[in-house]
């Protein structure tokens, strides 16, 4: 009978893993994961600015300021970027609804026009197409509700996680020393340096995901902008950063700053292929930000491969949605840490990895 292949535990290196107890393992942990996704998308969220504003944080103790203060002042610069984006979002609706009423009456005359090209083209007269629109809207009403009952919780739960992400951010700030004492005591006391370096490098890696997020807006905005210019829409530049600055919200972010330069396009040049001309721009910029920026901006920051991006993204939809394809890559970043000096792990490091070779340490 041949011998199931096994792999060594990286911290207990007495303990055997077989390659069936790995796999369960895996999806305990997608399982755990998925339905625990309430609590840990808030959570990973928390870690993810307290990495961040550690740095800030220890800066001004060293200069005096005490800790609570410290940690207030940094949550602080966090609120206004929020409050900027949220403002940057109010101001778009409120400007497109400035637009709605010559909007509307462009959409009837637009939806009157195609009306007629049916009624011509195929025969159908508007009465019957009249009679087809009420049917679907009569049966449509229990997938408003739905659709209002699913809209309604994803705001709640949104705003559980604008509430409860500040409170975590302070108090694992407050009480990082007693988190890391406890991480020290969970693994064996030889294994303790190399968690000092896997818990600064953690801190510098999200610095790096920072930067490389900031590098992906920039671009993104410099796309917009060009694409609008060339499709000739008024004020690209303003028009392009905006919708960069929001997809920040993921998919929300995107459709709404999209909206105001649809309406001017469309109410300034009446005509069809300039609203169009909108979509199509916002849309291949999109698909490069999610498949080629992103990966070689942040990816190429993290060192890690575009590959295991984009399946970081990937996976990060299926099981957190939109939030998952944010925090999956910093996730990523830190399993390869931990594999770059694991020896029983250096597969793994690879194939996380860029190409590029890792300094010993």
């Amino acid at each position: 009978m041949k011998q199931i292949s096994k792999r060594t535990n990286p911290i207990y290196p007495n303990a055997e893993y077989s390659a069936l107890q790995i796999l369960q393992f895996f999806v305990l942990i997608c399982f755990v994961l998925y339905f625990g996704k309430t609590l840990f998308i808030p959570l990973s969220f928390s870690l993810l600015i307290s990495f961040i504003l550690f740095p800030v944080c220890k800066w001004m103790e060293k200069k005096g300021v005490s800790k609570t203060l410290a940690i207030l002042i940094s949550l602080s610069f966090i609120l206004v970027f929020a409050v900027t984006l949220f403002y940057l979002l109010f101001m778009q609706i409120n400007q497109f609804s400035h637009e709605w009423e010559p909007f509307r009456k462009k959409l009837l005359e637009t939806l009157n026009q195609i009306s007629v090209y049916i009624a011509q083209r195929f025969e159908i007269s508007m009465e019957e197409q009249l009679e087809f629109f009420k049917n679907s809207i009569n049966n449509s009403g229990s997938q408003a509700l739905s659709f209002l009952r699913n809209a309604a919780y994803s705001f709640s739960q949104i705003f559980f996680y604008l509430l409860i992400i500040p409170v975590f951010s302070a108090l694992i700030l407050y009480h990082r020393q007693i988190l890391a004492n406890v991480l020290y005591q969970i693994f064996p006391a030889e294994r303790k340096e190399t968690i000092k370096e896997i818990l600064t490098e953690t801190i510098h890696a999200y610095y790096n995901f920072i930067k490389g997020m900031l590098l992906v807006y920039l671009i993104v905005g410099i796309l917009n902008s060009v694409g609008l210019a060339i499709v000739g829409i008024p004020h690209p530049v303003l028009f392009g950063f905006i919708a960069s600055i929001l997809t920040f919200i993921p998919y929300i972010g995107i459709l709404i700053s999209s909206l105001l330069p649809i309406a001017i396009s469309w109410i300034t040049f009446n005509s069809i292929w300039y609203p169009l001309g909108v979509i199509i721009v916002f849309s291949i910029v999109q698909i490069l930000e999610a498949y080629v920026i992103f990966p070689f901006a942040v990816g190429s920051r993290l060192k890690i491969n575009t590959l295991v991006i984009i399946i970081m993204i990937t996976a990060g939809g299926i099981l957190w949605g939109a939030a998952g394809m944010i925090l999956f890559i910093p996730f990523a970043s830190i399993a390869k840490l931990i594999a770059d000096r694991t020896e029983s792990l250096k597969t793994l490091s690879l194939l996380l990895g860029d190409g590029e070779p890792q300094k010993t340490k």
